[in-house]
């Protein structure tokens, strides 16, 4: 067994099937069949169900694919050990982080691109539960999210920001009764009142709204559902429903109307997030350009 085989492994379970694995790997499709049969052999059991339609990890493969991501990370980390010794940092550096804290990220990566242009980057963006998970799986090394006290457990986190959210709406509407134009406060039970626009479950701004309506005592429906920020807005600009963001994010679409709320606001808290323990090399210097 080598480190190779267990890459592709790894490569087709995150993937969900050969050919993705394949194109992530840059290798031809039987390039990645012949190495998982082969440690198939090698192991005497099956790692993964194949049918036509999907691929999906056996019992046998449900346990060799965390061993085999911590031996990757352990291999990673060695190199970089070496690499750092040398005066060469290298290495890969995998950040979690949701729609809408982007625009944050660009200094520190920059930072670091300047003072390591050896580490390469990926971005994996999710919702923070998918985040969270991946965190403890291994497949992301720190991640840029909004998590409450509850989800940190487990996890090293340092408080980025924290921002109160804010109700859009399309320029000019009235909200309900208070009728609050540009800037005017409204209630939480006034926005109950008006179509919204929701964030899908397990989104952070989504876990904070739906916190804040349950503190407020105020019940409320979704008329829309979206999983992307950019939808959210085209649907308030048309005037078909209001969205609740945090302030940062609507300040993006700034023909948009901003109403703050008078109590009980949603508000979130960023923050860098890694597991315990000691951080690679790589990871360590970009924690470093994140103030």
């Amino acid at each position: 067994m080598d480190l190779r085989q267990m890459e592709v492994v790894v490569a087709v379970a995150e993937e969900g099937g050969f050919t993705a694995a394949a194109q992530r790997l840059h290798v031809v499709q039987s390039a990645v069949s012949s190495t998982v049969r082969a440690l198939e052999r090698e192991l005497g059991t099956p790692l993964f169900d194949r049918t036509t339609h999907r691929v999906s990890l056996t019992p046998a493969g449900e346990a060799f694919v965390p061993a085999a991501r911590a031996t990757l990370r352990a291999a990673e980390q060695a190199r970089s050990a070496v690499d750092a010794a040398r005066g060469q940092l290298r290495g890969r550096v995998t950040v979690g982080t949701m729609q809408g804290v982007w625009a944050d990220l660009h200094r520190p990566l920059a930072a670091l691109r300047a003072e390591h242009p050896g580490v390469v980057v990926r971005l994996r963006q999710g919702a923070v539960t998918d985040i969270r998970q991946a965190l403890r799986e291994g497949t992301v090394d720190l991640a840029v999210v909004a998590l409450d006290r509850q989800q940190q457990r487990g996890l090293v986190t340092r408080l980025l920001a924290r921002e109160e959210m804010v109700l859009v709406s399309a320029p000019g509407r009235v909200l309900g009764g208070a009728g609050a134009g540009p800037g005017g406060k409204v209630t939480l039970a006034e926005a109950a009142r008006l179509p919204l626009v929701d964030f899908t479950p397990g989104w952070a701004i989504r876990l904070a709204v739906d916190r804040a309506f349950r503190a407020a005592a105020v019940e409320r429906e979704s008329t829309f559902e979206v999983n992307d920020i950019v939808a959210a807005s085209e649907l308030v600009r048309a005037d078909l429903g209001v969205c609740v963001m945090p302030i940062s994010i609507a300040d993006r679409f700034p023909d948009l109307d901003k109403h703050r709320f008078d109590r009980h606001a949603p508000s979130w808290k960023v923050m860098v997030v890694q597991p315990r323990g000691e951080a690679p090399p790589a990871v360590a210097a970009l924690l470093r350009h994140m103030a």
